[in-house]
């Protein structure tokens, strides 16, 4: 194994992440991304574990005789059409990099280069978890019933984040994103002739007046003083300006903080759906997708994470938000760390302009490889 250079490693983790950039791929079909970092893994003498799994790529560095210590980057990207305008640009129509998972590749791959060259001297293990679907199906869930984090003490990751300079981490304990719930609705009436709406039962009339409603439980329902987001996000009905038709559909999301609330809102939501429908005549099928819990951090594990973090960065008390992030289905099992490190970007991510500064890069590098350092010494 050739020995890097610093300057070296981080211009080698710029062509990755542009790489990774240029080919993006969605969720369950990161193939050519397993593929890549596998064969770099490869190059760099790291052990590959077996996965009974398509996508994603599972690592370790060091030995059996102390703890585990599993560091997470997701890969998957989003059905975005491209418009940043950097020069690795997707060249994958349709497919974007717009969450950044580019640059947590980018980090994690650093750190794993950087913790195979103290192997020796690692008091445990570190696991490396090239993560599969965080934007769409349970990849969080697939890792783990594919026994990955069997064998895992504690579970470190982070993600990038907009309007705060790249050399920013913040950091909090406890309760940092939101529970993420989805849901479907369709609607069933009559269709008819768009002259006579008394010869059918109209589904759009319904639909419109469930919109109404279910926006009253954040207004209505909710203490002022919790976060709770239910939006709607996607509305269908008819194919034509004279007919009313026999079905409307509608769909979104549900973003909570508490446990208690989350229940509030889906019990509002089915009332609410039900019996709208009755009053407008239609019929409500419901499909209810209870997703991932809320991202939260293990105290003890924030105060070493926090306290190695501020001696290559600037700390932050990370605000609390409802975005979500299936990382949170490790902590339901084992105690972890999510964090935030600046990208430098204005725009929001999920955004065709999204881009980042490759700067992050090394922060992550920092990010990954010392703390998991630290936790080794300290668990």
């Amino acid at each position: 194994m050739t020995m890097l250079s610093k300057e070296e490693l981080e211009k080698r983790l710029v062509f990755y992440r542009h790489y990774f950039h240029e080919h993006p791929e969605l969720a369950d079909h990161e193939f050519n991304t397993t593929k890549t970092i596998t064969k770099i893994l490869t190059d760099w003498e790291i052990t590959i574990l077996p996965t009974q799994l398509a996508t994603g790529v599972f690592a370790e560095i060091g030995h059996s005789d102390g703890p585990t210590i599993a560091l997470r980057a997701d890969i998957d990207a989003l059905p975005i059409q491209e418009k940043s305008g950097v020069a690795f640009s997707s060249k994958n129509a349709g497919v974007m990099h717009a969450c950044g998972h580019d640059t947590h590749m980018a980090s994690l791959l650093g750190a794993a280069y950087l913790l195979k060259q103290q192997e020796r001297d690692l008091k445990g293990r570190v696991k490396l978890i090239f993560q599969l679907s965080e934007e769409d199906n349970e990849g969080a869930l697939q890792v783990i019933n594919d026994g990955q984090i069997d064998d895992v003490d504690a579970i470190l990751g982070f993600h990038n984040t907009p309007n705060y300079p790249v050399d920013h981490i913040g950091i909090r304990a406890g309760i940092t994103n939101g529970a993420i719930d989805k849901f479907k609705v369709t609607l069933h009436g009559v269709g008819t002739h768009a002259s006579t709406p008394d010869k059918g039962q109209d589904p759009i009339v319904a639909l419109g007046a469930e919109i109404n409603a279910l926006q009253s439980i954040a207004s209505r329902n909710l203490d002022a003083f919790q976060a709770g987001v239910l939006s709607i996000t996607h509305v269908s009905a008819g194919n034509t300006w004279n007919i009313l038709p026999d079905t409307a559909f509608f769909e979104g999301t549900v973003r909570t903080a508490s446990k208690q609330l989350r229940q509030l809102i889906k019990t509002r939501f089915l009332d609410i759906v039900n019996y709208t429908a009755k009053a407008y005549q239609v019929a409500a099928d419901i499909d209810w997708y209870d997703g991932d819990p809320s991202v939260n951090n293990d105290a003890k594990l924030t105060a070493i994470v926090r306290d190695e973090s501020s001696k290559f960065a600037t700390v932050y008390e990370q605000e609390q938000r409802v975005g979500s992030d299936d990382f949170s289905c490790y902590q339901e099992r084992i105690p972890g760390v999510y964090a935030n490190i600046g990208n430098g970007e204005t725009i929001s991510a999920h955004n065709p302009y999204f881009k980042a500064d490759d700067a992050l890069i090394r922060v992550g590098v920092k990010y990954f490889e010392r703390n998991a350092l630290r936790l080794l010494d300290e668990l």
